[in-house]
């Protein structure tokens, strides 16, 4: 199978198509065209429907004193999305510490590049949320916030030089401390989530598929 379309920081995978005619007694005439290939990935598949979901907890210190645990558990319905759905985030953050506390949730787009034993990575920033700040002793329940996906290239998961992977991290803002987080893997697939369960699509079928992706540059991670 051929690697989807892809343009990364440190390399890309492009296809092309070049032409040749040749004259007696005159110079050969050369044509090249670029062209687009994705590879699908149909999210309707078992592994990718499996819902995921984490819990972890963290105890603050300063000097002799501890505080109480900062909690935190998270769930989403699913693994494989498509670009322009919308992640419903089911999350619960009890905040029993004595400080300030912001809950936040950020897709990243991982790009890992191998060439010569060795390997590149550049993670970027797709899209994030903020929640509601919380002081000591307070609870925030997210009961399916929305995190919309923009368009982005698909998972490059069967390539040997170049992998593109998502994850979605839903994690604490603690001031003056390390961030309590959790990461679900994600995979951004070709072929949208259908209400009767799998289906064949053929290529062309799919041949409106937008491709806004391609020639998009994602901001550089904030923090």
């Amino acid at each position: 199978p051929l690697a989807t379309s892809f343009e990364g920081r440190h390399g890309s995978v492009r296809y092309w198509v070049k032409a040749e005619l040749h004259r007696p007694w005159l110079l050969p005439v050369k044509l090249k065209k670029e062209f687009t290939v994705f590879e699908h990935i149909d999210i309707n598949t078992p592994s990718l429907l499996s819902p995921q979901a984490g819990t972890k907890e963290k105890t603050l210190c300063c000097w002799f004193c501890t505080s109480g645990p900062i909690s935190l558990s998270a769930k989403i319905e699913r693994k494989g999305y498509t670009p322009g759905e919308s992640i419903q985030i089911f999350a619960e953050i009890e905040n029993c510490s004595s400080r300030m506390v912001v809950p936040k949730a950020t897709i990243y787009q991982t790009q890992a590049f191998y060439a010569k034993g060795k390997i590149k990575e550049v993670k970027q920033l797709v899209a994030n949320l903020r929640g509601e700040s919380l002081s000591s002793g307070k609870t925030e329940t997210w009961n399916g916030k929305q995190l919309k996906i923009p368009p982005v290239s698909p998972s490059i998961l069967d390539c040997s030089i170049i992998r593109v992977e998502y994850s979605l991290m839903v994690y604490v803002d603690i001031p003056g401390a390390m961030d309590l987080f959790l990461n679900l893997p994600l995979v951004i697939g070709t072929i949208p989530l259908h209400p009767f369960g799998s289906r064949t699509s053929s290529v062309s079928s799919q041949g409106s598929m937008n491709m806004n992706w391609l020639g998009l540059t994602l901001p550089e991670r904030p923090e």
